[in-house]
């Protein structure tokens, strides 16, 4: 695995550290007046999504870890395994929700997204801002309850379940930001 100097960190670098797989979040270079200089970094998790933050000595080598980034289409779920397949070799990739995260909550059938592949493990998943959805199941708004705001729970064809006006029916097309979770209008049908 390439070294690279805590000198030469920039924002998005992933780093293979011993307490795991890290995206620098933020860093500071810091030159006090007396001794050695330092960087101060706030380190994001792969994994878990949890913050840290870590002190490393001005030059210190760490590791960097090479992330490929792979566009791959999800073709469909056997069992409990989301099949995908790679755009550009057509090789097939079998993982369990949980190697997607939350992303799991946002693909159907057909959809393509970037995995981002470290070695054979999926640490991430690019989506587009927001994506299109199917209510499989809400229950019917109450013909004049017209309270401003008023919302219902609505279950989308991934499983996820959200918030959305009264006005959405089963079966109605809505747009849902991947990044919050939450509805964000209705789509033509």
């Amino acid at each position: 695995m390439p070294a690279v100097s805590t000198n030469d960190l920039k924002n998005g670098m992933t780093l293979n550290l011993p307490e795991g797989l890290y995206s620098v979040v933020h860093f500071d270079h810091v030159k006090p007046g007396k001794g050695g200089s330092f960087v101060r970094t706030k380190l994001k998790n792969a994994r878990t999504g949890a913050v840290i933050e870590r002190t490393y000595r001005g030059d210190e080598k760490l590791e960097q870890a090479v992330i490929d980034k792979r566009e791959m289409q999800y073709l469909y779920q056997d069992g409990d395994q989301y099949v995908f397949m790679d755009n550009e070799t057509y090789d097939q990739l079998s993982t369990p929700p949980s190697g997607l995260g939350d992303a799991a909550a946002y693909v159907k059938e057909g959809d393509t997204v970037v995995l981002q592949m470290y070695g054979t493990e999926i640490v991430g998943v690019d989506l587009p801002a927001a994506v299109e959805l199917t209510v499989s199941a809400t229950e019917p708004g109450i013909q004049g309850d017209r309270v401003s705001g008023a919302r219902k729970p609505a279950t989308l064809e991934t499983g996820l379940t959200l918030q959305v006006p009264l006005f959405v029916n089963t079966g109605d097309r809505v747009k849902v930001d991947t990044r919050s979770g939450e509805y964000l209008t209705r789509a033509g049908g």
